[in-house]
């Protein structure tokens, strides 16, 4: 396993330690003063039936031969959620070379996808890999990110990156009214994928690029918090049609490993549906009736 890889587990594990305190875990605490601010290594192994040489051992950065067995216990434990959970065994797999998907490399979206996007005329909508870029939108949904494709951040280079956009252009503030939670999500996300891909160099480079340029981003990514996220509520300020909350949807195309189409889809005489009709009338794509 690379250096990288076994920094990448020790901090998970660490991090993951140090925000639980005895009693969360229903430990007696005994004594006064305690050198850590969360479990100690001796009561993270006794909460998860092992022995602390091997704690040691795993937080180390030494996932290899760790069974499902341990690593729900370990899990269990360390109180991890659906997200960190899967995040703690994509490491597992990472050690024997095994992840779980190939690195999200090409950008194209087969025919069938492009046609099945277009057809969603009245619905903004886009196709993004693992790194976030953004690798097809139809006609609403490239005017609903209007400020993120015309950011002199890809005037020279692409695919339109969401995740440079946060981190990199200063008007993703104005875009982003929540802007802590999108970049808190976007680092949460972008670290659930070097699990996922662990080999994915333009994902690495990204990550590094961002790290360099970004003290906002250097400061979440150190925190190791993943994330899981399919559904909820998004809220963009356009400059056309002003704030938004747009609910919508996140689905994992099966077929085309790594990419995800996200939907917005506001309920029928709403304000954000009246917002997104304008808004495709300004870009010149028709809206249906509703």
């Amino acid at each position: 396993m690379t250096d990288n890889r076994r920094h990448e587990v020790r901090e998970f594990l660490s991090t993951r330690r140090a925000r639980i305190t005895p009693q969360q875990a229903g430990l007696p605490v005994v004594g006064g003063y305690r050198r850590v601010p969360g479990l100690r290594r001796q009561e993270v192994a006794l909460l998860a039936g092992m022995s602390i040489e091997y704690y040691i051992r795993l937080e180390r950065g030494n996932l290899s031969g760790a069974s499902d067995a341990v690593l729900d216990s370990l899990s269990h434990a360390l109180q991890l959620d659906e997200a960190e959970r899967a995040h703690l065994y994509d490491l597992a797999r990472a050690v024997t070379g095994s992840s779980r998907r190939p690195s999200a490399a090409s950008g194209r979206v087969r025919p069938v996808v492009l046609r099945m996007l277009d057809a969603m005329t009245d619905l903004p909508a886009y196709i993004r890999n693992g790194r976030f870029d953004i690798v097809a939108a139809n006609a609403l949904g490239r005017a609903l990110y209007a400020p993120v494709y015309e950011s002199p951040l890809f005037a020279r280079r692409g695919p339109v990156n969401t995740a440079r956009f946060v981190f990199l252009d200063p008007g993703s503030a104005d875009f982003w009214p929540q802007w802590e939670k999108a970049a808190d999500d976007s680092v949460a996300f972008l670290r659930m994928e070097t699990g996922r891909s662990p080999h994915d160099k333009g994902l690495t480079d990204l990550i590094g690029e961002l790290s360099a340029k970004s003290d906002d981003f250097a400061r979440r990514w150190a925190r190791h918090e993943v994330k899981f996220q399919h559904s909820g509520v998004k809220r963009l300020r356009h400059p056309v049609v002003g704030e938004l909350a747009l609910p919508y949807e996140a689905l994992d195309l099966p077929a085309d490993a790594g990419l995800r189409i996200t939907v917005y889809s506001p309920e029928r005489g709403s304000a954000e549906r009246q917002a997104l009709d304008l808004l495709g009338s300004w870009a010149g794509s028709p809206a249906l009736e509703h």
